[in-house]
């Protein structure tokens, strides 16, 4: 992966054209896409008899039929296809996750195929390497999108159907696991410390591939907890469960956790927010990760 900026920028979304309505209802060993929507509450058994008579009637597809008789939204069509195809995402207001993880409720936007265009690299210059499974998400400095940027990559990963696990090192102003609408009350430092073990990790209902272990009660000591050889075992343990894992950090410029977490995982990408982060706060923190021996992937630009 170059070192050039990836901009990720907000967007409206533009919904799955009409063709896709027109495509199979079925494939091998595969559900019809009104059984889908019917498991999941969106039709019953009357209003899918009156689908399908629709859809002969009229020669439409069952989608097509769905929304001309008013039984079903374009979005319930969506999800249906998603699910069929293997491409789980979510509706507005069926889940606790946070609106700020747009690859969970909104992926077809441009916003979310900038996100595939870095997953994209990440795989073919880092994941898809024998034994590398870890990156630590880094930036200089708080409120420069890191947590957004880890959360919305690893959603992307899970739904290429990689096993995906996010974690919380951020021990001293954690954000994924108010993201994920998750407890925070045990979760990376328990686990570090010995007094939890790896069912602390929670499966994301909806997102198939994709678990988040959040960080847990802040401890008193961060920095020790994250340098102690344990992080480091943890990480090549976890690598037999998961193809990928993504660690959201503390800001680098604040303390060493960013630092110690990168050399466990064994590479960084660097985030920078266009017109907040100074350029130098950037070269210098991906050259001293450099000199650390960590391998730094690229930086990416955060417009907002």
């Amino acid at each position: 992966m170059n070192t050039n900026d990836t901009p990720f920028r907000a967007t409206g979304t533009s919904g799955l054209t009409d063709d896709l309505l027109d495509g199979p209802n079925q494939r091998s060993g595969q559900r019809s896409l009104g059984a889908i929507l019917v498991a999941a509450g969106r039709l019953d058994a009357n209003a899918t008899e009156q689908i399908l008579r629709r859809q002969r009637e009229h020669g439409q597809s069952f989608g097509q039929a769905a929304i001309s008789l008013g039984l079903l939204t374009s979005a319930d069509v969506e999800l249906g296809l998603a699910r069929q195809f293997d491409f789980p995402y979510l509706l507005q207001g069926t889940s606790l996750l946070s609106q700020e993880l747009v690859l969970a409720y909104q992926p077809f936007g441009a916003q979310a195929e900038t996100m595939r265009v870095l997953r994209s690299e990440l795989m073919q210059r880092w994941f898809g390497r024998p034994g590398q499974h870890a990156l630590a998400i880094t930036s200089a400095h708080r409120h420069e999108g890191r947590s957004y940027l880890a959360a919305n990559l690893a959603i992307t990963f899970s739904q290429l159907g990689q096993r995906t696990l996010l974690i919380d090192a951020d021990l001293r102003q954690p954000r994924q696991h108010a993201l994920f609408g998750q407890s925070n009350s045990m979760g990376l430092s328990a686990l570090l410390s010995g007094r939890a073990g790896q069912a602390t990790i929670a499966r994301i209902d909806g997102l198939v591939d994709l678990s988040v272990l959040s960080a847990g009660t802040a401890p008193p000591n961060p920095a020790e907890l994250l340098a102690r050889p344990a992080f480091g075992q943890l990480l090549q343990e976890l690598a037999r469960n998961y193809d990928v894992v993504l660690i959201d950090t503390p800001p680098a410029t604040e303390c060493v956790d960013a630092r110690s977490v990168a050399a466990s995982a064994g590479a960084a990408l660097v985030l920078a927010r266009k017109d907040v982060t100074a350029l130098g706060a950037v070269t210098q923190l991906a050259a001293s990760m450099g000199q650390a021996g960590i391998a730094v992937l690229g930086s990416v630009l955060n417009e907002f």
